[in-house]
């Protein structure tokens, strides 16, 4: 299990719950499946999984509440998995730190080639095989635009002197947006680079995810270019 990528799985439905852990470990994942979210919190709290899946409707906890708890704890990658694609939960869940969601009924298939595409992000790999690349990087040195600093070696932000707290995709979408500062990049070119996304995805991560990294770097420092995508101030 040491040498296995290891996913917490927060499911209260016990058919998908068992059918989805099968799936997974014969895909080569380490699971420990949980069925409310006071137990997948104290699972993760035990165990320090490298990724996280979690139902948005779960008992005890709610997953988008689990997701809080989690992000004000880790770093780890969280992926979402919610019933309904056009459901508020997934603009929730997003907000409240995740990486990325999957709705369901999803396809095994599907679902272990987006765990994948999110650990390669964070430098791990999936089914149990260590991540043979590096994830992409901007070229190093400490990047200023206005107040604020990014030094893409030590992979640390400062905003005003002040360090600012990101997540490793909000990083990775800041460095993209740093690698080219004035050109717009569109939701589906962040969609390929940062999330690794092979296929059409939904923009709304693209969305919610710049708008979180507002917050933190400032709110006129990513620019919308309506109809075309953002692009970071020179």
């Amino acid at each position: 299990m040491a040498d296995q990528t290891h996913v917490l799985f927060v499911e209260d439905d016990d058919v998908i719950r068992e059918a989805t852990q099968l799936a997974l470990e014969r895909d080569g994942f380490a699971v420990t499946a949980m069925p409310d979210g006071l137990s997948g919190l104290e699972a993760f709290r035990a165990n320090r999984p490298d990724i996280a899946l979690l139902d948005v409707m779960v008992p005890g906890l709610d997953g988008v509440s689990l997701c809080r708890r989690i992000r004000d704890e880790s770093t780890v990658p969280v992926i979402m998995l919610s019933a309904r694609a056009d459901s508020i939960d997934v603009v929730l869940g997003l907000e409240a730190g995740a990486d990325d969601y999957v709705t369901k009924p999803f396809d095994g298939a599907v679902l272990v080639a987006r765990i994948r595409a999110v650990l390669r992000r964070f430098g791990h790999a999936g089914g149990g095989d260590r991540a043979d690349e590096a994830p992409s990087e901007v070229a190093g040195g400490v990047l200023s635009f206005g107040d604020l600093e990014i030094d893409t070696e030590g992979m640390e932000v400062r905003r005003a002197g002040q360090p600012v707290a990101l997540t490793p995709t909000e990083m990775r979408l800041l460095l993209e947006f740093s690698s080219a500062p004035g050109t717009v990049l569109s939701r589906d070119k962040l969609l390929e680079r940062v999330w690794d996304y092979g296929w059409g995805g939904d923009t709304r991560v693209v969305d919610v995810h710049v708008q979180r990294l507002r917050t933190k770097i400032g709110q006129d420092r990513i620019e919308t270019v309506r109809g075309f995508g953002y692009k970071l101030k020179a």
